[in-house]
């Protein structure tokens, strides 16, 4: 009897492992593949147009000298990023809050979960997993904006005295450097979705992950942007 509840337990705490490196690769094998589309293709991706037109907006504002509006634009990535990052916050203390009711909430959490383990001590790592994400997505969000004001002051330099340092590609870098932190965040936030499907259960975990990778896919691959090729052919439009 003691070694068909052991076998039991194992069998379910493989379900949960299972689940967990099949999520993890499946959203691993997305991102390698949108970086090699993005490497043949570089308007493959929503992310590599917006770095493309960041730059042009640095040297842009740089060339005519339209302070006003690079000090509106940049506040108000600053209060996206600022918002989203409070948001980490409270999600962190709710996290942890749940932590110290787990015995409470135990049966209510598994009631879903037909497949993985119910151990208390598994459910505790799952929310360590969960304290992670969002720690990193709060960090990801801090240096954005860490980012974002370090550009405001390069950006309103005069070329004429920027000693060949603060030249607009050498801003552009450090704002797509910003948006890049930005996108770890979103990512994050993201990521958190199927680890808490994971409290539920493994089975909900993997289904999770797999509507994740369709609702990216979606947000990632930028549809219906014309090449200059299209828009110089009027024969192309329907």
């Amino acid at each position: 009897m003691w070694l068909s509840v052991e076998n039991a337990f194992l069998l379910s705490l493989q379900n949960d492992a299972l689940s967990f490196v099949l999520s993890a690769l499946l959203l691993l094998l997305y991102h390698v593949a949108l970086v090699i589309k993005e490497r043949q293709d570089p308007s493959y991706t929503v992310q590599a147009i917006n770095r493309i037109a960041r730059s042009a907006w640095v040297e842009h504002i740089m060339q005519e000298g339209k302070d006003i509006l690079a000090v509106q634009t940049l506040r108000n990535s600053t209060m996206a990023a600022t918002f989203l990052a409070s948001t980490a916050v409270l999600m962190i203390i709710g996290v942890l809050t749940l932590s110290g009711q787990s015995d409470r909430l135990e049966t209510t959490w598994h009631s879903l979960n037909v497949f993985g383990a119910r151990h208390a001590g598994l459910w505790t790592f799952k929310l360590l997993f969960l304290l992670v994400d969002l720690f990193f997505a709060f960090f990801a969000f801090a240096m954005s904006i860490r980012i974002f004001n370090h550009v405001g002051y390069m950006i309103n330099i005069p070329l004429t005295n920027a000693h060949g340092v603060f030249t607009p590609r050498h801003v552009a870098i450090h704002l797509n450097r910003a948006g890049r932190f930005y996108w770890f965040g979103m990512r994050a936030y993201y990521f958190a979705v199927p680890l808490l499907f994971w409290l539920f259960g493994p089975h909900l975990m993997l289904m999770a992950t797999v509507s994740l990778v369709y609702v990216l896919y979606r947000l990632d691959h930028a549809r219906g942007i014309p090449d200059a090729a299209d828009e110089a052919d009027p024969s192309s439009s329907p």
